[in-house]
C-alpha cells in the first residue's frame, strides 16, 4: 500500500470520540458579547477622545490666562479734551413727505425726494426718490434712487425700485413719473394691481407711486407698468 492507500484507511476509522453537537446558544451569546463589547470600545475611545479634547481645550485656556499685572502705579495727570459724537446728518427732503399709510415697527414707510447737485457725472440728474420711516418727528432714509443719465424729468416711468427686504421691513415697490398720469397699474398673477399716487409739491408733473406689498411682494412679480391719463387713455405701451 502506498502512502495514499494509508491516507484513506486513516479516514475510514470512526473517532476516538464522538462529535459534540454545537451549542448554537453558547455561539450566539457569545457573537452577542463580542459586538457589545466592540459598542463598548468604541463608545469608550469616544469617551476619551473628548477628555483629550476638553483636557487640552482646559489646557489652552490656562495658557492664555494673562499673566499678574504689575502693581499700578499713580497715573499722571492729562488733560482730556471732551468729544461729542453724532449719528448720520438726517434727510433734506426735496418738498412735502408722502406718507404710504404702511406702519411697521420702525415707522411710516414714506417718499420723500432728495436733491441731486452733480453737474459734471449727472447733468440732467437734480433729484432722486428716497423711501423712509418716519417717526414722530424722526425721518431716517432707507433707499435711495434715482436716474443716472438723461433728464429726471422726461415723459415716462422713472427710479423704479423697492420689493426688498431692508432693516428687517419689506419696502414697497416705488418709484415716479414724469407725465400728466392718472392711474398706473401692473399685473401680478394675472390680476391687474393699481398703484397709489401722490402729486409732488415741487412740480405737479411729477407722481410718486407705490403698491401695496401685499398684493405686489416684490419687483420680480411685476408685469410692465402702464400709465393712463385721466381719461382712461394709455399713456405708456
Amino acid at each position: 500500500m502506498n502512502d495514499l492507500d494509508d491516507f484513506r484507511a486513516a479516514l475510514r476509522q470512526p473517532p476516538d470520540e464522538p462529535f459534540a453537537e454545537p451549542d448554537l446558544a453558547v455561539i450566539m451569546a457569545g457573537g452577542t458579547r463580542i459586538r457589545r463589547r466592540r459598542r463598548l470600545l468604541t463608545t469608550t475611545a469616544g469617551i476619551a477622545a473628548a477628555a483629550a479634547v476638553v483636557l487640552v481645550f482646559v489646557f489652552a485656556v490656562q495658557l492664555r490666562q494673562p499673566a499678574p499685572a504689575p502693581v499700578a502705579q499713580p497715573p499722571s495727570p492729562v488733560s482730556v479734551t471732551p468729544t461729542t459724537t453724532s449719528g448720520p446728518p438726517a434727510p433734506k427732503p426735496l418738498g412735502e413727505v408722502v406718507g404710504t399709510g404702511i406702519k411697521t415697527t420702525a415707522g411710516e414707510i414714506v417718499l420723500f425726494a432728495q436733491a441731486i447737485d452733480d453737474p459734471q457725472a449727472l447733468p440732467g440728474i437734480h433729484f432722486g426718490l428716497t423711501a423712509g420711516f418716519r417717526k414722530a418727528d424722526s425721518l431716517q432714509a432707507t433707499l435711495v434712487t434715482n436716474e443716472f443719465r438723461g433728464s429726471d424729468r422726461s415723459f415716462g416711468f422713472h427710479a423704479t425700485d423697492g420689493g426688498e427686504v431692508l432693516d428687517g421691513q419689506v419696502i414697497p415697490v416705488f418709484g415716479y413719473f414724469a407725465g400728466p398720469v392718472a392711474k398706473i397699474t401692473t399685473t401680478v398673477h394675472g390680476k391687474v394691481v393699481p398703484a397709489n399716487l401722490a402729486k409732488w409739491t415741487e412740480d405737479p408733473n411729477v407722481f410718486f407711486f407705490w403698491f401695496d406689498p401685499v398684493l405686489v411682494p416684490d419687483s420680480a412679480s411685476l408685469t410692465p407698468l402702464i400709465a393712463y391719463d385721466s381719461a382712461g387713455k394709455r399713456l405708456t405701451r
